[in-house]
């Protein structure tokens, strides 16, 4: 039922969707037929044009990157001071295809050639007339476009290279050619363009041939001439050459200065744009109608595909609603049901982590081991919410609240593990019931705040006295408070208990001063080796006992009872 609802959900709109655009487009085609060619050609002109600025300036950030790279260069450092025009050229000339320049040129302080990678035997010319040499001689990193010496059109950036005190040695030169043929060939294939370099307003390079032969030699027109060179503005127009017809384009080239130099052209055939869209005209119905009728088929295959998915999930989630949390989600993709199947692993697996942790922290605590908590820092959003809840739940069910020490129950807990292992092990373990005397008047002299305070106080004492690992204490009620020993004979828990009494004697908590008393507490100790007959009511009754005695016999004093 859920397969063939979804199916009729997307298939059926999808068909009718198809068919009304295989339609339409096809009238949209016959009525646009005439205005589609201008269009494509103005497209593919403004695509051009974008071309050409972007290659224009990733000439100029080619040669920047490659000229300062090569100026940082050690080998290029040394070989200008020693002026090694050999070592300079085995070092720049596998530079070329790295950077994507076409050539370097070296100059030494004074703006002299050292060497050439495009004319290597071209040397000691000065190169210091030129913009990007000047600049570089003056500490600055200069691109532009620019007329040289050899070079007559292309894109270069100078960089200075300096000697270890600070001082020029020379100038590192890289270019982009734009004026040989080369270049201009692979800039046909990519504008599918006719394109030329004008220096100036006469032609020097191109891809327009007549006869077989490059038309070189020839000039702007000079009406062509005064927009771009003189009032520097582009020149867009439909040009008969040669016999063709052509959408043309010129772009005057700046130098430094602001001066138009050169110019570029690219000129793209009408012919073939015409016949390229009349034959998108005519196949656009043609196929059309075929990918109406694949498109159909698809969309199937791909709700078959994605349905069969989509119902697993679908079972998967209606088993962890169900509790079962560690169901294996077998949708694991990448795309969008993947990615779907893998959030739900998640869920799941967080929620399977947060009960798992939630059991072991329950029976650690079980075990008497408050200090057992959950790695709440592992949850994010509403699991580390419902984490620190559940944090705060069992600190509040396990641990006093005034003292922060473990409760009542938390000592039941331990005491029941202590003595199972003191059975196990046959060895002593002891227990100290202190109790705080004469609370009850201290309470109404003071009031219960100052109470708390002397509860608070008591509970520090009997934590500090605490050096083991395995020693326990808990506030057992009121003012009562227990310690528990495991591992401990009588005289070591006497031991204990002694140092708690002296630690709350010398405290310092106000008290009747006049009737000259100060606060203590009694202590009452037992120490038993268990075995199974021996019950842990009995072991603590005899505890109780002993304070009992502690109480009756003047207080601030401790009573013990042995049992063997």
């Amino acid at each position: 039922m859920i397969r063939k609802s979804l199916k009729a959900k997307i298939i059926l709109p999808s068909v009718f969707i198809l068919s009304v655009l295989v339609v339409s487009l096809n009238v949209f085609l016959s009525i646009r037929f005439s205005s589609l060619n201008n269009g494509l050609l103005n497209e593919k002109l403004a695509t051009n044009i974008n071309s050409l600025h972007y290659y224009l300036d990733s000439n100029l950030t080619n040669t920047r990157t490659a000229a300062v790279s090569m100026s940082f260069n050690t080998n290029v450092i040394k070989a200008i001071q020693e002026r090694d025009t050999d070592a300079l050229l085995r070092t720049l000339a596998p530079m070329h295809e790295q950077y994507g320049v076409g050539y370097f040129t070296i100059t030494d302080d004074e703006g002299i050639v050292l060497a050439r990678t495009h004319e290597n035997e071209l040397l000691g010319d000065s190169l210091a007339s030129l913009q990007n040499i000047q600049d570089a001689l003056n500490g600055k990193t200069t691109s532009c476009f620019e007329a040289g010496v050899v070079v007559k059109v292309s894109a270069r950036t100078g960089a200075p290279v300096y000697d270890a005190d600070g001082s020029i040695l020379g100038v590192v030169s890289a270019g982009v050619r734009l004026d040989v043929d080369s270049e201009l060939e692979k800039l046909k294939e990519l504008f599918e363009s006719e394109v030329a370099i004008f220096f100036e307003d006469t032609r020097i390079s191109t891809t327009v041939a007549k006869n077989g032969r490059s038309v070189v030699g020839d000039t702007l027109d000079p009406d062509i001439t005064e927009i771009i060179v003189k009032q520097k503005q582009v020149y867009r127009s439909e040009l008969d050459i040669y016999g063709e017809k052509y959408i043309t384009y010129y772009e005057p080239i700046f130098n430094s200065r602001g001066e138009v130099f050169a110019v570029f052209f690219f000129g793209m055939p009408k012919t073939e744009l015409t016949q390229a869209s009349n034959n998108v005209s005519r196949d656009g119905v043609i196929y059309g109608f075929i990918g109406l009728i694949i498109s159909i088929l698809l969309i199937f295959f791909i709700m078959s595909s994605v349905s069969e998915p989509i119902i697993l999930l679908s079972n998967d989630m209606s088993d962890i609603a169900n509790g079962n949390l560690s169901v294996d989600i077998k949708i694991k993709g990448d795309d969008e049901v993947g990615h779907l199947g893998r959030s739900l692993q998640k869920v799941a697996d967080i929620l399977h982590k947060l009960l798992e942790d939630i059991n072991i922290m329950i029976n650690e605590h079980k075990k008497g081991n408050t200090d057992f908590d959950l790695e709440t820092e592992a949850f994010r959003g509403s699991y580390k919410i419902l984490a620190d809840s559940v944090m705060e739940l069992a600190a509040f069910s396990m641990r006093d609240k005034l003292t922060g020490m473990p409760n009542r129950r938390s000592f039941d807990n331990r005491m029941e593990m202590e003595w199972n292992r003191s059975i196990r092990s046959k060895e002593f373990i002891s227990i100290l019931l202190v109790d705080i005397d004469r609370f009850k008047i201290y309470n109404d002299t003071y009031g219960h705040p100052q109470g708390d305070v002397a509860i608070q106080t008591v509970a520090a004492v009997l934590i500090k006295a605490l050096h083991r690992s395995t020693d326990f204490a808990a506030r057992w009620g009121g003012e009562e408070f227990v310690v528990l020993l495991p591992d401990t004979d009588l005289t070591g828990a006497l031991g204990v208990a002694e140092m708690i009494r002296l630690n709350v004697e010398t405290k310092v908590i106000p008290c009747d001063e006049e009737q000259g008393r100060r606060s203590t507490v009694s202590i009452g100790v037992s120490s038993w080796k268990p075995n199974k007959n021996s019950s842990i009511n009995e072991f603590v009754m005899t505890a109780d006992e002993a304070l009992y005695q502690a109480k009756n016999t003047g207080r601030n004093r401790i009573c013990h009872h042995k049992a063997d």
